[in-house]
C-alpha cells in the first residue's frame, strides 16, 4: 500500500524515516512540496516528492495530514478528494465533523497521535478509530494503541503535551548544576544519562509510577526530601490543572 503526506515537518519526517530506513520492503510514499520533503526524497528511493498537495491526493488513497492545526481547514478545502480516500489526521483537537466537512466527500477519517520516536520504530501511536490502513502505517514504526472512545483519545492527546515540560524540568536540573560551578556540557550529559537510565528501568517494569517513585524515595533520604518539597509546593497539582485545561481545549 502507498501513503501520502501533506506536511513534512519533524513528525511526518519521523514516520517516513521509520518506514523507509533499512526496511526490506518499504511502502511507496508521496510527499507534498514543503518542509523536509526534498531531503527525504533524496535519501529514500521509495519516497516521491510531488509538485503539489493535490498531486499527493491523486497518487494515493491514504493521506496523512500533518500540517499545523490552524492550517487544516485552508489546506483541506483546496483539495479534491473522493469517498474512497482515508484521511489520517495528526491535527490535535480537530474533530471528525470538521475534517469530514473540510475534506468532503471523504467518508473515512482516523485521528492519530504520532511521536518523534517513529524514526527509530519506537512510537506507540494512538489511533482512533481502529482502521486497517492506520495499522499498516504505524505498526512498522512501533505499534498501535486504540482508545476506547473519542473522549479517551483526548486524554491521550493531553498527556502527550507534557514533552516540553518534562524536558524543561531536566533543563532546570542541569542549569542548576551549572550555576553551582559544574561545566554545562558535563551537567547536561549527566542529567541525560541518569534520566535515560530511569526511563529504561521504568520501561522494563510493570509497576505503576507511584510504586517506582516510592522505591527511589528511601525514608529519610534526600530523594524523599525533594519529592516532599515539590509536593508541598503543589507541583503535582499544578500539572493536573494544566492537563485539565488542555483536555478541555481538546474536547472543545
Amino acid at each position: 500500500m502507498s501513503f501520502g503526506f501533506i506536511g513534512a515537518g519533524e513528525i511526518a519526517a519521523a514516520i517516513v524515516e521509520g518506514l523507509s530506513e533499512g526496511a526490506a520492503a518499504p511502502p511507496e510514499i508521496f510527499l507534498s512540496p514543503r518542509g523536509r520533503s526534498r531531503e527525504l526524497a533524496d535519501r529514500f528511493p521509495n519516497v516521491t516528492l510531488c509538485e503539489s498537495n493535490q498531486q499527493v491526493v491523486d497518487r494515493t488513497a491514504a493521506v496523512v495530514l500533518a500540517v499545523r492545526t490552524t492550517q487544516g481547514e485552508e489546506v483541506l478545502s483546496e483539495l479534491s478528494f473522493t469517498p474512497e480516500h482515508v484521511l489520517i489526521s495528526a491535527l490535535a483537537g480537530v474533530p471528525d465533523t470538521d475534517l469530514l466537512r473540510w475534506a468532503a466527500p471523504v467518508e473515512q477519517v482516523v485521528r492519530v497521535i504520532p511521536l518523534p520516536q517513529a524514526a527509530r520504530r519506537q512510537s506507540l501511536t494512538v489511533t482512533y478509530p481502529d482502521h486497517p490502513v492506520t495499522r499498516e502505517l504505524f505498526e512498522p514504526v512501533g505499534g498501535v494503541l486504540v482508545p476506547q472512545s473519542d473522549a479517551e483519545l483526548a486524554v491521550f492527546g493531553a498527556a502527550t503535551t507534557t514533552f516540553a515540560a518534562h524536558l524543561d524540568y531536566l533543563a532546570t536540573i542541569s542549569e542548576w548544576m551549572a550555576a553551582q560551578g559544574v561545566d554545562s556540557r558535563v551537567a547536561t550529559d549527566y542529567v541525560r544519562h541518569i534520566f535515560a537510565a530511569v526511563g529504561a528501568w521504568s520501561a522494563d517494569s510493570s509497576l505503576p509510577f507511584t510504586e517506582l517513585a516510592r522505591g527511589h524515595a528511601t525514608p529519610g533520604g534526600n530523594n524523599e526530601r525533594v519529592l516532599a518539597e515539590l509536593r508541598e509546593q503543589q507541583v503535582p497539582e499544578m500539572v493536573r490543572t494544566a492537563l485539565d485545561r488542555i483536555l478541555t481545549r481538546l474536547r472543545g
